[in-house]
């Protein structure tokens, strides 16, 4: 009967060693040059490409463990250097996990390679849900996707809000509806291959955080893209839609699985910051003296830290729970991922801000990077579900009811 262990294996510690490295030697020395320049970092994508930690292949092996945890090591390790850098780099894994989850073969083999480019010409991709009236009421979004069969092509129109890398993208993964009156179910994914007319989007937005990685609004305005690009392909687009018109919906745990599943690498993101913070905090409490002695001596300080280094391997816990739980297949009765994503979110932030506090004025200031890795948390109870949204899974799970 095997042993119960938290231990990692051979092929995992070196995983988390290797992102380590890269992430202590090259990402977070140049993490306040890219957060004051607000400019997407392409030399340090170049260096993640050529070392094999930017491209398909490393994510492959990444979601091959069949522990689920190497995905939410890489993610914790280099989130640790730098939240914006580390975006940059991992940013069109959003844009490959949608055509991996609902793409054909055919499909996988055509437009991954395209989404990456190779080490001596690094692209990226770009997922395009969001939109301004539609964040986390999904059922609301109106871009909207129309056959033409005479051409067999798919025409999109409509705006999508906040994309990672949008605009900047060689390819777009975009989501529309398809038939609007039946909500989430009624939606598809199309890919928009690179330079396709129509397509357009703002300059970079100015954000709070994660200041490295792109982010802006996109504009479909008719665009036209081959029937080739409906993720999973059409009929497999009018088999779903039949079963949605006749009133048959796929079980509550089935459509919440395909958010649960990707929630905790976004949980290990989180806790990297977080982790950061905390690590340089109580670094600075050691050699920082006031009244004749280092700050930590004092019990407010130091169980502050406590409190902040327990947080975190709590948050950490319910990461790897959930993410071993996806990889296996188990049933998420009680919305676990969502709840490693809520942890580990809300972990980030209040760990950041009392990194602030336990610097004092010194963290306030940019001559020290708690300050940037307080901004970089705070998107982590916002994007990718907000805190409330994840509560409202979490709730529905436990109690069995629509709780609005």
């Amino acid at each position: 009967m095997p042993e119960f262990s938290l231990d990692l294996n051979e092929e995992q510690r070196d995983l988390r060693d290797w992102v380590h490295g890269f992430a202590s030697e090259v990402v977070r020395p140049a993490g306040a040059e890219w957060d004051e320049r607000e400019e997407t970092p392409w030399p340090i994508i170049q260096e993640a490409a050529k070392i094999g930690l930017y491209g398909f292949e490393f994510l492959i092996n990444a979601w091959g463990d069949p522990t689920g945890l190497s995905m939410c090591l890489a993610n914790e390790e280099l989130f640790w250097g730098d939240a914006g850098i580390a975006m940059s780099i991992f940013g069109t894994s959003l844009a490959v996990a949608a055509i991996y989850g609902s793409g054909t073969p055919d499909q996988l083999v055509e437009w991954v390679p395209q989404c990456f480019g190779d080490a001596d010409d690094p692209k990226v991709a770009a997922f395009c849900t969001t939109e301004p009236g539609a964040g986390s009421d999904v059922g609301s979004m109106r871009t909207r996707a129309r056959y033409d069969e005479a051409t067999d092509e798919w025409i999109l129109s409509g705006q999508k809000a906040f994309a990672t890398n949008g605009g900047i993208a060689n390819v777009h993964v975009v989501t529309a509806s398809v038939e609007p009156e039946l909500g989430s179910r009624g939606q598809a994914g199309f890919i928009v291959p690179p330079g396709t007319p129509g397509l357009a989007a703002t300059k970079k937005l100015k954000k709070l955080g994660l200041r490295a990685s792109h982010t802006a609004d996109v504009f479909l305005d008719d665009v036209r893209v081959p029937g080739s690009c409906l993720l999973g392909g059409k009929e497999a687009l009018d088999e779903r839609l039949a079963r949605a018109r006749e009133g048959q919906r796929a079980s509550g745990q089935a459509a919440m699985r395909t958010f649960e599943l990707s929630r905790p690498t976004v949980g290990a993101q989180a806790l990297g910051i977080g982790r950061a913070a905390y690590e340089y905090a109580l670094e600075y409490a050691k050699n920082r003296e006031q009244f004749g002695r280092p700050i930590i001596d004092n019990q407010a300080i130091a169980f502050a830290l406590a409190d902040m280094r327990t947080e975190l391997d709590a948050a950490r816990l319910l990461v790897w729970r959930a993410a071993w739980m996806g990889r296996n297949n188990r049933t998420f009765e009680a919305g676990e991922g969502s709840m490693s994503k809520l942890k580990a979110g809300e972990v980030a932030v209040a760990v950041t801000e009392k990194a602030v506090q336990i610097l004092g004025g010194a963290g306030f200031v940019r001559d020290h990077p708690v300050e940037r890795w307080y901004r970089d948390a705070k998107i982590y109870t916002i994007f990718e579900g907000t805190s409330e949204i994840q509560r409202l899974v979490v709730s529905r799970a436990i109690s069995g009811r629509y709780i609005r």
